[in-house]
């Protein structure tokens, strides 16, 4: 065994000191990387984080009754919010977040909820007329007594039963996308 330099302590024999910068570099070159990338980071997303600036927070809270139509509400959230009776009408909930919400007898028409999260939100008796509902997620969501005339389905991922209960009064086509609504639920 020999001795570590400025040291007593025994060291492994074949065990070479280290010069001296290279303990420094080893710590500090990790950390200089995460800091370029972090700054690569943050000049390459100003849009991303122009685009966040719009989403709003309703979580958990009581909009019935609102008038939201029309409104930028893309990538918004919803989830657990209570809205009965409240205007939607051609908002933009593109990839909105509405899980567990309650929407009933709420008024989506020509609203867009594209790409939104659905699951388990009470749409009951709410007015889709219009509405562009391409690939959302609305499994175990509850659309009973809703109006879908000229709404599109396509891609949209629902319960099998609210799928059935939708196909007995869909007709129409989408004024947006072209989308035959029966077709869209594939009704058939």
């Amino acid at each position: 065994m020999t001795t570590a330099i400025g040291s007593d302590a025994p060291r492994p024999a074949g065990h070479s000191p280290r010069p001296p910068g290279q303990t420094l570099r080893r710590g500090i070159v990790p950390v200089l990387l995460a800091l370029v990338l972090l700054a690569s980071l943050l000049l390459a997303a100003p849009s991303a984080w122009a685009d966040n600036q719009d989403r709003v927070d309703y979580t958990l809270t009581n909009q019935s009754g609102k008038d939201f139509s029309g409104q930028q509400l893309a990538g918004s959230s919803f989830a657990g919010a209570t809205a009965r009776q409240s205007i939607f009408r051609e908002a933009d909930l593109h990839g909105a977040i509405l899980t567990q919400a309650a929407f009933p007898d709420a008024d989506f028409r020509g609203a867009d909820l594209s790409d939104a999260l659905m699951d388990k939100v009470d749409m009951s008796g709410t007015d889709l007329t219009g509405a562009v509902l391409r690939g959302a997620i609305a499994s175990g969501s509850n659309f009973t007594g809703a109006t879908v005339t000229d709404a599109d389905f396509t891609d949209a991922l629902l319960d099998r039963v609210d799928q059935r209960h939708l196909c007995r009064d869909a007709r129409g086509t989408n004024p947006v996308t072209g989308a035959d609504t029966r077709l869209s639920l594939e009704c058939g």
